[in-house]
């Protein structure tokens, strides 16, 4: 299969711009798991970048384990399971096309797991500092709305200090994952149309629960959070499959 050209740029603009396109094709299913990428010679000219370029942007998707080089026989793509699927990266490369709906309903059930526990022990380890940049948060998200970057920081941001109230680290390094999940599907969802459901007042229930040290509540409120959400995510997806292009 003939790769599609790189965007031009220099430096690691283009090694971004490469790795970006490929990881992208990969990620879609456009080069499946075992694919030879050809030699490095034929696909640099394919895609009209240097072979340094390329060099570059293969060794980032070997570090997130979409792909291995060997001497003369080119690169392969991996099995899915061997790719690192929390990379933010490879969740903006997921979402950059029609994403696939078993991925997606992995990445919720992860969070049905994680977040109402880390809600749990945010209630009851949040300090006043917690639950200011929760509050701050909540506050940002209505006033630009999850319709902009700014509000969908806002909800990362959210998310990001719920985790950190759990003063667990091995829950913290999950954060920037946790929180590329909750980006992309939100964008996800306004692709074509406004959301279709307004997600600020089921986050605020989260908060409320925590400032109350209620952990069982806070438990319940996130898993209610993240299971409105997939309903959305997952019955704009069969829309889309539905609708004609």
């Amino acid at each position: 299969m003939t790769p599609k050209r790189a965007p031009r740029g220099t430096g690691r603009r283009l090694q971004g711009a490469i790795a970006h396109r490929l990881g992208t094709d990969i990620v879609s299913g456009v080069y499946a798991p075992g694919t030879i990428l050809s030699t490095e010679v034929e696909f640099a000219e394919a895609m009209d970048v240097s072979r340094g370029a390329l060099r570059e942007a293969m060794q980032v998707l070997s570090a997130k384990g979409l792909v291995e080089s060997r001497p003369k026989t080119g690169t392969r793509v991996l099995p899915r399971e061997r790719w690192n699927l929390l990379d933010p990266d490879v969740l903006a490369w997921a979402f950059a096309g029609e994403p696939d709906p078993a991925f997606v309903q992995g990445i919720f059930e992860l969070r049905s797991v994680v977040e109402p526990a880390a809600a749990r022990f945010a209630a009851q380890r949040r300090d006043r500092d917690d639950l200011r940049r929760m509050k701050d948060a909540l506050s940002a998200m209505r006033r630009h709305t999850l319709a902009t970057d700014a509000g969908r920081a806002a909800d990362r941001d959210f998310h990001d200090a719920v985790l950190r109230a759990t003063r667990n680290p091995a829950l913290m390094v999950l954060s920037a994952s946790i929180g590329a999940a909750v980006h992309w599907t939100t964008q996800y969802k306004q692709r074509a149309r406004a959301l279709p459901r307004n997600p600020i007042p089921d986050h605020v229930r989260v908060y409320d629960a925590i400032a109350a040290s209620d952990g069982d509540g806070a438990a319940a409120a996130m898993r209610v959070l993240v299971d409105l959400a997939l309903d959305d995510t997952a019955a704009l997806m069969e829309q889309a499959q539905t609708d004609p292009a």
